[in-house]
C-alpha cells in the first residue's frame, strides 16, 4: 500500500542527521515570526501556528510555500513542509538526499539532479535569519545574520518528489546558493538566495522555465538591508533550539557585530 511521508502542523523532529559545522551555505536557519506574520508576508490565507525555531538543521522539516497547480484553476500557493535535503526523483534511496541541501545558482539548470526542479518545482522556504561560521584560530565563530528589521523573508528554494520502492513517498527540498555580500564576505564566500519580495511571484511561476529570466533572480540580496552578530557556539549542535541561539555575545556593542 503507498506510504506518503507527511509532517503536518507539528513538524519538527527531535534528531536531525549531523552534519559538519557549515560545509555548505546555508546550513542552519531560524523561523520564529507568528504564523499571522508569515501569512500576511507570503500572501497566503492562512497558515497552522508552528513553534518558534531557533535552530533548524538538515535532513528535518522546513516551511515551504509553492504553487499547487494539480486540480487548481489559477494554481493557488500552499505552505507546507518538506524534509531538508533534495531527493531527486532518479535516486535510488533518500541517503542522496543528505548531500543536497544546497544547490548552487550559477550551476543549478544544469545539473541532472536539479535541472527539471529548477524548471518546474521551484519554492521558497520561509525564515527570518540564518547562522554562518567564522574561523578563528583552532575553533569556528558562529554569527546569526537576519534583516535589520527582523521581517520574515523567502530563501529561493527547489522541491521534488521521490517514490521509492515500496511506493513511499517523500518530497524534499534544497535552498539555492550565490555569491557572499558584503555582511556575508568575512564569514563565508557563499550565501542562500534571498528573493526579493518583488519576485516572489516570479519565482514560483511555471510558466517561467528560460534559465536567463529565472538566474538573474538569484544575485546577492542587498548588504545594507542586513546585520550580523556573533552568538554562543552551543547553536553548533542542533540539538540546542531555543531563544539563546540568537543571543548576541555578552561583549561590547562594537565587537558584537561585523557591521
Amino acid at each position: 500500500m503507498p506510504v506518503r511521508v507527511s509532517f503536518g502542523h507539528s513538524p519538527w523532529p527531535l534528531a536531525p542527521i549531523l552534519y559538519p559545522l557549515s560545509p555548505n551555505m546555508c546550513g542552519r536557519f531560524t523561523l520564529r515570526t507568528p504564523a499571522t506574520v508569515i501569512a500576511a508576508h507570503f500572501g497566503l490565507f492562512e497558515v497552522p501556528p508552528f513553534s518558534p525555531r531557533f535552530n533548524i538543521a538538515p535532513s528535518q522539516p522546513v516551511p515551504v510555500v509553492r504553487l499547487r497547480t494539480e486540480g487548481q484553476a489559477p494554481p493557488q500557493r500552499e505552505w507546507t513542509w518538506l524534509h531538508w535535503g533534495l531527493i531527486p526523483r532518479w535516486a535510488k534511496n533518500v541517503s542522496v538526499g543528505n548531500q543536497m541541501i544546497n544547490a548552487r545558482a550559477e550551476t543549478v539548470a544544469e545539473k541532472p539532479a536539479y535541472r527539471a526542479a529548477f524548471r518546474r518545482h521551484r519554492c521558497w522556504v520561509a525564515a527570518d535569519g540564518f547562522y554562518e561560521w567564522r574561523q578563528s584560530g583552532p575553533r569556528k565563530q558562529p554569527y546569526y545574520l537576519s534583516m535589520h528589521d527582523h521581517r520574515p523573508f523567502a530563501f529561493a528554494g527547489l522541491w521534488e518528489h521521490w517514490t521509492g520502492p515500496n511506493l513511499s513517498t517523500i518530497e524534499s527540498c534544497a535552498i539555492l546558493t550565490t555569491e557572499a555580500n558584503a555582511v556575508l564576505r568575512p564569514l563565508h564566500d557563499r550565501m542562500p538566495v534571498i528573493l526579493a519580495p518583488e519576485e516572489y511571484a516570479r519565482w514560483l511561476d511555471t510558466n517561467v522555465q528560460e534559465a536567463g529570466e529565472l538566474t538573474r533572480l538569484l544575485d546577492p540580496y542587498p548588504a545594507d538591508e542586513m546585520s550580523a552578530y556573533a552568538v554562543d557556539p552551543r547553536v553548533n549542535s542542533p540539538s540546542h533550539d531555543d531563544p539563546s541561539c540568537i543571543a548576541p555575545l555578552p561583549q561590547r556593542a562594537e565587537q558584537q557585530s561585523l557591521f
